[in-house]
Parts: C-alpha cells; sequence; structure tokens
C-alpha cells in the first residue's frame, strides 16, 4: 500500500478554505510559426500519451476508515482528461490580466475525489512587446510533490526540442488480472505497522539527534569571533509588518524575470552565491515595498526558507524538504551591510542544515493523525484569525522565499517552446507573502503569490524585485568599488 508520509499527508490535515495545500506555475508558450487548431487539444493528446510517466497523473487519495491515519495512494480506472485540462475561456489577455485569472484559479481548493493536478490553458496571451503567445497555470497538490519534485515532473511531460521524443507505451496490464481492491482490515492493519515502524524509528533516532541538535547550538551560540551571544540568539522573533496576517480566501500574483547570468555575475564579485544574491534582491525590493506602503521595521526581516532534503539523483515526487529561517538585513539602508547580514545568516544555515539533515524528520506516526494533526492545526488557525492575534503575535518569520533550480535549456510542451516559467506556491496564516523563485534557460523567474488584502499592490512588489537587480548589478557588477565585496 502506497501510504503518504506524514509529511505529505499534513498537507492535507493544514488545508482549509483559507489555506489551499497546492503549489503551481504559470508558463507562457511559443505555438510554432505552421501550428493550425487548437492547442488545447493538442496538449490533450500529447499528456494522454504519457499519463504513465508520472504516477500522480493516474492515482488519487484513498481515505483509512474513520480517518484513522494517513490517505494512501489509489490508482484510478481512468483519467478524464477533459476534467483535468481545462481551457480559459477569456480571450485576448494581457499578461497582468492572465496573472489576476491565475491568482483567483490558486485560491481555489482541488477536488479531492480525482488525481491532484489541473492544467487550466490560456489560447491566446498578448506580451508587453505586442506578440502573442499561449499560456497555461497548472497546480499540483503539495501533497503529492515538493518544489523538486515538480521539476522531476516538468522532465516527465517535456521535451528540449520542438519536436516530441519517442515515449514507451505504458507496460501492459496481464489479462485476466484483476483489481486489488484495499479492504478496511487490510487499511488498518496498514495504519497500525505503519505507526510501530515510525515509534522504532523515532527511538532508534533519538540519540543520534540530541547529539547533532546539542552540536548545531553549541556551534549557534558563538559568534565567528568567538564571542558567546548567548541562548536568546538561538531563537529570533520577527518583527511584525503587514505579511504577518491571517489570510483570506483571496489572492494576488505578480512575475518579475531577471537574467541567471548577470545574477551569477553578482555573486561572484561578491564571493557569495547565487542564493544570497536572490536573497538580497529579495530584501531589497522589500524595503522600497514596505517604505511605500505599511512602513519598514526597525528590525531585519526574517524570511522562512525551504531546504532540500533530497539526495541527489532521488527522482520521488513526494515531498522532501524542511523549512530554516534566514536574517535579510532589511534595517541596513547601505546595501553592503544588507549582503553582509545575509551572508552571515546563510553561512550558519549551511552548518546546521549539514549537522541536522539526517535528524530532521519528513515522516511521524499515522494512528489518528487526521484527528490529531487536523484538528489542533485548524483549532489554532481559528484562533489566530478570529481573536486578533495575528496583528499582535510575533511570528518567527515575515515571509517565505524559496528557491528552485530548474533546467538551463528551453523546453517544449505539445510542439509549443516553454518561453517562461513562474511558479505559484502557499501563503499561510502569519505567513501572507510568498517569493519562489525558479531558474530556467537563463533566466530567473520570480513567482509572487500573496494574500491580497495582505499585498494589494504585488506589482510593486514585482517592479521592485527589477530594480533592486538593476541597482545591485550597478553596484557590485559595473562599478565594482573596493568596499563592495562583504568581509570574511
Amino acid at each position: 500500500m502506497d501510504t503518504l508520509s506524514g509529511l505529505d499527508a499534513t498537507f492535507l490535515y493544514l488545508e482549509t478554505p483559507e489555506t489551499p495545500m497546492h503549489i503551481g506555475s504559470f508558463c507562457l508558450y511559443e505555438l510554432p510559426p505552421e501550428f493550425k487548431g487548437s492547442w488545447i487539444k493538442a496538449l490533450k493528446a500529447h499528456i494522454a500519451q504519457r499519463l504513465h510517466l508520472a504516477p500522480i497523473f493516474s492515482r488519487k487519495l484513498g481515505f483509512m476508515p474513520l480517518d484513522l491515519g494517513h490517505p494512501a495512494w489509489v490508482q484510478v480506472d481512468k483519467v478524464d482528461l477533459d476534467f483535468h485540462i481545462r481551457p480559459v475561456k477569456a480571450k485576448a489577455l494581457s499578461v497582468r490580466q492572465a496573472e489576476e485569472l491565475c491568482a483567483e484559479l490558486h485560491s481555489q481548493l482541488m477536488d479531492r475525489a480525482q488525481p491532484l493536478w489541473e492544467f487550466h490553458v490560456f489560447e491566446s496571451i498578448q506580451r508587453p512587446d505586442g506578440s502573442l503567445c499561449a499560456g497555461v497555470y497548472s497546480k499540483v497538490h503539495h501533497a503529492a510533490l515538493d518544489g523538486k519534485g515538480g521539476t522531476v515532473l516538468t522532465q516527465a511531460i517535456m521535451d528540449i526540442s520542438a519536436k516530441p521524443r519517442k515515449v514507451p507505451p505504458p507496460a501492459t496490464v496481464r489479462r485476466g488480472a484483476k483489481k486489488h481492491e484495499l479492504k478496511w482490515g487490510e487499511m488498518i492493519g496498514a495504519v497500525l505497522s505503519n505507526s510501530l515502524a515510525q515509534y522504532v524509528k523515532l527511538i532508534k533516532a533519538l540519540p543520534h539527534a540530541a547529539q547533532a541538535l546539542g552540536g548545531t547550538l553549541i556551534k549557534q551560540s558563538f559568534s565567528g569571533a568567538g564571542d558567546r551571544q548567548g541562548p536568546a540568539s538561538l531563537l529570533r522573533l520577527a518583527p511584525i509588518t503587514d505579511f504577518n496576517v491571517a489570510v483570506t480566501c483571496e489572492r494576488s500574483f505578480g512575475t518579475a524575470r531577471i537574467p541567471f547570468a548577470d545574477c551569477h555575475a553578482m555573486a561572484k564579485a561578491v564571493d557569495g552565491s547565487f542564493n544570497d544574491v536572490v536573497l538580497w534582491i529579495c530584501a531589497t525590493a522589500l524595503r522600497t515595498y514596505l517604505g511605500k506602503h505599511g512602513g519598514l521595521p526597525k528590525k531585519s526581516m526574517l524570511a522562512a526558507m525551504p531546504i532540500s532534503l533530497r539526495e541527489a539523483g532521488n527522482l520521488d515526487l513526494n515531498t522532501q524538504a524542511s523549512m530554516t529561517v534566514v536574517a535579510l538585513g532589511t534595517h541596513y539602508a547601505n546595501p553592503v551591510k544588507r549582503l553582509q547580514a545575509i551572508m552571515a545568516s546563510t553561512a550558519k544555515v549551511k552548518t546546521a542544515r549539514v549537522d541536522l539533515k539526517g535528524v530532521i524528520p519528513t515522516d511521524y506516526p499515522s494512528l489518528l493523525a487526521p484527528w490529531l494533526v487536523g484538528g489542533v492545526a485548524k483549532a489554532a488557525f481559528k484562533a489566530y484569525s478570529a481573536t486578533g492575534l495575528s496583528h499582535h503575535l510575533p511570528m518567527l518569520a515575515n515571509l517565505v522565499i524559496s528557491n528552485v533550480p530548474g533546467p538551463q535549456v528551453p523546453l517544449y510542451m505539445a510542439g509549443a517552446k516553454m518561453l517562461t516559467f513562474h511558479p505559484l506556491s502557499i501563503v499561510i496564516h502569519g505567513l501572507a507573502l510568498n517569493i519562489t523563485i525558479q531558474t530556467y534557460a537563463g533566466e530567473v523567474d520570480f513567482g509572487v503569490i500573496a494574500d491580497k488584502k495582505a499585498v494589494p499592490h504585488v506589482h510593486d512588489l514585482t517592479e521592485a524585485l527589477v530594480q533592486a537587480f538593476e541597482a545591485g548589478r550597478k553596484r557590485f557588477v559595473q562599478t565594482r568599488p573596493a568596499d563592495s565585496r562583504p568581509q570574511k
């Protein structure tokens, strides 16, 4: 039985109408010059030939009796492509209008009775330069995959040339074979065996976890110069901003794009990483946005940053990630000091990640988890939003910033060239803003998703991202003053 891991199942338990737990993307496509007819029909035919390449296409949730444990994945008899691949009826849209529709679609819960994926197809979108293209907003439930798993899924359905590659046919099913139906006793047995295995695993891991955690805390208690910072420095709370509120059912979404090569040059110029540079761009844009809307906090803003626990070569589509917190140095007006603060913070994160990678759990006992985890979480969310705590209770972070590496060569789907790859992620109560970065074909594509009430002027933020990049390129690469390199 293919039972969901505790981490994957948690995305189901935490889901409410205000907090959908799916991730997605908004991509523009250039149709071949000779193409005629309906692209959505061509897309359905393309996907129909590849359903067997990724299990997510043809499996749905099977829930345990009385919700006693984590759900399992169940194979469907037939995939209804008309349900999963749908036309967007609006025509002659601008990119910004298409983004608004994506925000609306992203706020809608998925049908759990179906496989948890959807493609919404725009037949015609007008780009800023006046050219026309097609577009696809896609979404997949986070219970089924994480960001890097999404990259694996993309590789399964995409091609590296306009001519689709030959795909091997699905394995033939032996004639006369009967479909296995899950029985109550079998499902309850699976819940009990899963829980027992997880308890044994947790007990065995406790000594190593305590040793690794203790070592990390000791390291984090000392600065690079050997000065003791004290236990209080180990847990920092984020300053309250307009992003740290209870979320509603509405979303705002915007995109930005900058060249990857220039970001790489910026990283090289300051002896940092690409991740340091994009965090600096985000931090600088947040200073601009909050300076214009709502006020910039005097303390440094903190970003929750997902970290992948996926081993090299692991192609599983399930979630294999955890979360850490990075200081953004937004209280520094000086761009160099801001970058120094970010690089110092990410250096500590790298150390902690190495120490704790084998300790951070991605699973937990299944027995009664839907009742316990879901009930407690939803009660907490309700109290958080209904009592006004959202405007007074400090959070561990102000927003989520995620950096997902993607393919550096152009990809094609159903003969159309993918031009952009803008991600859409999740916002939750207390973290009403999520900036996800996806690298693709020599570009860096930003997807900014937010609660519409918390971030009503999302395009001010996306424009600030581009402005921050331009300022950083001029500051760190073109002029390269002597003090631009952060001191180690």
